[in-house]
């Protein structure tokens, strides 16, 4: 069950002009599962004429009428979302019950801007002069550059698609191309729905090509991305040179504190289901474990034996909890990072080795008493491998969580309001979670801070960045 892949440019599904085809594999067989056209230029000014073309006329289509339309969209993922799913495991590898999950969020998304496109406010502001007045609006920002990742097809899209609509921009969408199945299958639903021709369109092709493409557009007002931080830094440079607004969500390493009070068993309990999500390719995942030595050993014990509990296998499978890694490059990478911690002292608990010869499979992996030279511990290990390190003092705890250049996400343990409200103030990430994960809901705000990026997704945030202000002051 997958689905034909084209572009989608001006209304249209076409096939991509660009030289060459992108092989679409299955990452728990390495079996093809399609070919994948590729943008070639003439497909991106073809986009960029709709895309403008379309700006024109959505921008000054009533928040109603989008917002009738992107509840329609919505319905349409609620009934397709199996379909969605099933694309979306047999490309990228995850367990059809997390498939399943994203491809039902996405609808809530996509409710979220339908309705808040309805609420971007502007005001009026007391003029000094009575003759006067002073009004604020809020202005779709104009169209905009997507560009997002295989981890999380519909997710990353949805949130950036489902935002420029409802605020009344046109956007291109540049695709995962080891992804691309359950993208497809959502733009379909706003086909459907009735967006209009132009107004979003969707591409495959090189990376960086299509980045300094469409970015160096005079047509493109917008950048949105999320991936790496090393893309991010490049992107963000040329945008920032051809003076563009950028939204960038980009790479974490996120600490999890467990302090000497806190539920170890809950604790244990999270740590698994956030670590090992997606085989643990969540940029927002926990990925250095600080735990009190009081309760170092318990949590350790609990912890790797949850790991070594769960199910790995084909994301197809029935009971798999954990499937393989998306691609060759994941898999090759944990070999790397854990061989390097192991090299240098750290005990494996759990794990620790790659799982069969076919596929991108990996072991949920626990190391203990990881040295702080580790590259493990400096380099954003996306995969699912946890380090546990041991504190004493929390205020160490903290100075350690806040080393790295990143912060997007923070989780912590504890059962005291002093110390958790001292964790929420101090820790340094655009997202903390205490006693339980909180996170990408609809309604708040996805964004990190530092090399995580700038700007946020999700929210009445998300909406804000596809508006612009303009001030009016009339006699």
């Amino acid at each position: 069950m997958y689905t034909d892949l084209s572009l989608y440019i001006d209304g249209q599904w076409v096939a991509g002009t660009g030289e060459g085809r992108f092989t679409v594999t299955d990452p728990a067989t390495g079996e093809a599962v399609g070919e994948l056209a590729l943008a070639g230029k003439a497909d991106l000014d073809r986009a960029l004429a709709a895309a403008q073309r379309g700006f024109a006329s959505w921008s000054v289509t009533s928040a109603y009428d989008r917002s009738r339309v992107l509840r329609q969209a919505a319905a349409l993922c609620r009934e397709r979302m199996a379909r969605m799913a099933a694309c979306m495991t047999r490309d990228q590898g995850k367990p059809l019950a997390e498939s399943t999950a994203e491809a039902a969020a996405a609808a809530d998304h996509i409710e979220w801007y339908a309705e808040e496109g309805r609420r971007a406010y502007g005001r009026v502001i007391p003029a000094r002069n009575p003759a006067v007045r002073q009004l604020v609006l809020r202005e779709p920002v104009g169209p905009v550059a997507a560009f997002t990742p295989w981890n999380f097809p519909i997710n990353q899209a949805v949130r950036k698609i489902a935002g420029a609509l409802a605020a009344g921009c046109s956007i291109i969408l540049k695709g995962p191309e080891e992804a691309p199945g359950s993208v497809i299958e959502l733009v379909r639903c706003f086909h459907d729905a009735g967006v209009p021709a132009g107004v979003l369109n969707l591409v495959f092709g090189e990376p960086a090509q299509v980045s300094d493409y469409l970015i160096r557009s005079p047509i493109i007002r917008k950048i949105s991305f999320t991936g790496s931080t090393a893309v991010g830094r490049q992107l963000g440079v040329l945008a920032a040179s051809e003076l563009k607004l950028t939204t960038m969500e980009l790479g974490g390493h996120a600490p999890f504190i467990v302090c000497a009070d806190a539920d170890v068993q809950a604790a244990a309990n999270l740590a698994v289901l956030l670590k090992y999500r997606n085989a643990g390719q969540v940029c927002a995942a926990p990925s250095r474990f600080f735990v009190h030595a009081d309760v170092y050993e318990a949590f350790a014990a609990a912890f790797a034996e949850k790991s070594a509990a769960l199910k790995v296998g084909a994301g197809t499978e029935e009971g798999v909890q954990m499937g393989p890694l998306a691609n060759a490059r994941r898999l090759q990478a944990m070999l790397e990072l854990v061989d390097d911690a192991r090299a240098r002292g750290a005990r494996v608990l759990t794990g620790g080795q790659r799982l069969g010869e076919a596929g991108n499979f990996y072991a949920p992996t626990v190391l203990a008493d990881v040295p702080p030279e580790a590259r493990l511990l400096s380099e954003e290990p996306f995969g699912p491998v946890a380090p546990l390190l041991r504190f004493t003092d929390l205020n160490e705890a903290i100075e350690r969580a806040n080393a790295l250049e990143y912060g997007l996400a923070a989780f912590a343990f504890t059962a005291s309001v002093k110390t958790a409200t001292e964790l929420g103030n101090r820790l340094r990430a655009g997202m903390v979670s205490i006693n339980h994960f909180g996170l990408a809901l609809p309604e708040t705000p996805f964004g990190g801070i530092g090399a995580s990026g700038h700007g946020s997704e999700g929210g009445s945030e998300g909406l804000e960045a596809y508006l612009t202000t303009k001030f009016i002051s009339q006699i």
